[in-house]
């Protein structure tokens, strides 16, 4: 704004309070972009344009009341008035804080600041303006990555440009909270929780808690726990506000010397002192930035025998490679336990199923572990997984770069196994150790009015099965790996008989569950080789797989809004070198739209920047709609 134009507005206003002429909303956004906020408060509007406080405040009500502004109250203090869209004031950055709602409003956000917010807010919603909606919960606070609560306000401070005393009190209060209860080993050996003072044991933990958690009292504030019932106490607590500190000294475990050979980075070494101390904890950062190197780093500090819990054979076997790569351990000090091979060693990569079993965990409870590593700990909540989590260990780590779950079940991921620890996300792509994936969604159209009369006729699963199974897709894919043709592709797809026919009209292999895993080793052997640069994937190429060079993924179909899954699609391009991309295909006028952006709602709240477009195959004059040609890769 220039100084003619504030003279202006300084005019008008004397105009106006002379006048008492109706002030516009135009005017109003004149003020709002002078006072250099998104939004103003009576006062603000009045040194802005010389009308008296008063008349500022009839005037913003009025506007208010015809749904011209927006209005909300805070409390102490004077009401705030902004636009209904924030894009009619400017593009610019803003954050707008509502502290009695404990939500923020970011439009414009740049990185930096959207992996700020993520370190103490959920992502809620986004527009595809650039506008995102968050808000701070208990659990957030609870579980925010600092070691101090003036750490924590002080990042708070820099990304609202202000103090709000109501929020801060209220975030005060969450971070003492959080440590109101420990638990804590006794001198003579058996778990003891420990309450800040007499009325909380007395009228949270033994009114909560049954007689087969806590077996006794100690004193006012302190009770014996039934080791074997921690895991409820600790879930039971947290659902009544009360997270629990896990400070036992666990049994040590039997000792096993680990050397990593290789050096850890800056992140990676703060990673690894934050769980020692800890004790325990969850590595979570983008895929690509190391977690497994720095779970080996953690094994060398702690110097115990370790157990690897994995979702999948696959995964197992990446493990085995990497402790022969980057460490001294030999073949005879690991072992892998799971339908393929059954030898329990001072290192064993197990599958979470197989160590859930009750005939195969008394194997696993005689070994004295000085560490559980939970790989992709997003499946700790699930029935099968948590039953591993009974088993005893000095320590616990997990792994994950997506600790979110459709059923919101999070928590027990923190409770189970220990609180998050990690980097922001931007800052490991400032530093170049990960690829910012370009992220795209596109809009395809039906391809043909028969398919998409199917889709109005269906109901349920099978309208959200002819939406995935578009067949107009396949063009855009096409379009999509022409575009691109140097980069090695991953095409995923939720249903076989698409898969079938993508990989068909790509002339591409189609691994899925019922592909016999030494032909799917061949074709993941072939891909990390370059023999290959096109394969299509179903849901077993969503976790674990390591695909070191795949530039391009393109997500035809997927597994509803999973946030998980789209995050997880994502890593498979998310590498420290090369251009990462990555496409949702939504056919457009379908619930389709609505789970790509729920799935795309993760990796926004980590800062990476989501885009909307139509279908360029449909829109590309230049294209060629005769038959397609193929080469031996799967290339049009």
């Amino acid at each position: 704004m220039t100084s003619e134009d504030a003279d202006r507005i300084g005019d008008d206003g004397d105009r106006l309070a002379t006048e008492q002429e109706t002030l516009a909303v135009g005017d109003v956004y004149d003020a709002i972009d002078a006072v250099g906020k998104p939004h103003l408060t009576p006062a603000e509007l009045a040194g802005k344009t010389g009308l008296t406080a008063d008349v500022a405040r009839e005037q913003l009500a009025r506007l208010a009341e015809d749904d011209e502004l927006e209005r909300q109250r805070v409390a102490d203090a004077e009401a705030v008035y902004y636009p209904p869209d924030l894009d009619a004031v400017t593009d610019r950055e803003r954050v707008v804080l509502f502290p009695d709602r404990h939500e923020i409003v970011a439009e414009h956000a740049d990185q930096f600041t959207r992996a700020q917010l993520s370190q103490f807010a959920r992502l809620v919603d986004t527009n595809r303006s650039g506008g995102a909606i968050y808000e701070m919960r208990e659990e957030d606070v609870w579980q925010a990555p600092y070691e101090s609560l003036d750490e924590l306000l002080t990042t708070m401070r820099d990304v609202f440009g202000e103090r709000s005393p109501h929020l801060e009190e209220w975030v005060t209060s969450q971070w003492e909270r959080a440590r109101k209860f420990r638990l804590v080993t006794h001198e003579d050996g058996y778990t003891v929780l420990q309450a800040e003072n007499d009325d909380l044991m007395g009228n949270v933990a033994r009114q909560k808690l049954d007689d087969d958690v806590l077996r006794a009292p100690i004193s006012d504030s302190e009770s014996w726990v039934n080791e074997a019932m921690t895991a409820q106490l600790k879930r039971t607590l947290y659902e009544a506000g009360y997270p629990v500190r896990d400070d036992r000294d666990l049994d040590e475990g039997d000792a096993l010397s680990v050397e990593l050979q290789l050096p850890l980075r800056a992140y990676q070494a703060d990673w690894v002192q934050r769980f020692q101390a800890q004790g325990s904890g969850v590595f979570v950062g983008p895929p690509g930035s190391g977690k497994t190197v720095a779970t080996m780093g953690v094994m060398d500090a702690i110097g115990g025998e370790t157990l690897i819990l994995v979702p999948s054979r696959e995964l197992a076997s990446q493990w085995r490679e990497a402790f022969l790569l980057h460490t001294d351990l030999d073949e005879t000090q690991i072992g892998e336990y799971h339908g393929g091979e059954k030898s329990i060693r001072p290192v064993t990569i197990a599958t979470y199923r197989t160590a859930g079993m009750d005939r195969h965990r008394k194997l696993f409870d005689e070994r004295r572990w000085g560490l559980i590593v939970y790989d992709e700990v997003q499946h700790i909540p699930a029935d099968v997984a948590r039953r591993s989590t009974r088993l005893q260990s000095k320590h616990r780590l997990g792994l994950t770069a997506t600790p979110v779950r459709e059923d919101d079940k999070e928590e027990e991921i923190f409770t189970l196994v220990g609180p998050p620890i990690g980097t922001d996300w931007s800052a490991l792509f400032d530093a170049g150790f990960v690829q910012e994936p370009e992220v795209q969604i596109r809009l395809v159209p039906w391809a043909d009015e028969d398919i998409a009369d199917e889709y109005v006729s269906a109901v349920g699963h099978g309208r959200r099965q002819t939406a995935a199974s578009n067949p107009a897709k396949l063009d855009e894919i096409r379009y999509i790996l022409a575009e691109q043709s140097s980069a090695k592709a991953l095409v995923f797809v939720e249903y076989l008989d698409q898969g079938e026919a993508v990989a068909e009209g790509l002339d591409a292999p189609f691994i899925s569950g019922e592909t016999r895993h030494a032909r799917r080793e061949k074709l993941f052997d072939e891909f990390r080789r370059s023999e290959r640069d096109t394969l299509v994937v179903s849901r077993v190429g969503d976790e674990g797989i390591d695909l070191p060079d795949a530039e391009l993924a393109i997500i035809a179909s997927g597994l509803g809004g999973s946030r998980r899954q789209g995050a997880q699609r994502a890593g498979r391009t998310m590498r420290p070198v090369g251009d990462a991309r990555l496409y949702l295909l939504a056919t457009r006028g379908t619930e389709e739209e609505d789970f790509v952006r729920q799935q795309m709602r993760h990796l926004a709240s980590k800062g990476i920047r989501v885009t909307e477009h139509d279908a360029a195959a449909v829109s590309d004059p230049t294209r060629d709609d005769g038959n397609e040609t193929h080469d031996d890769n799967g290339r049009a």
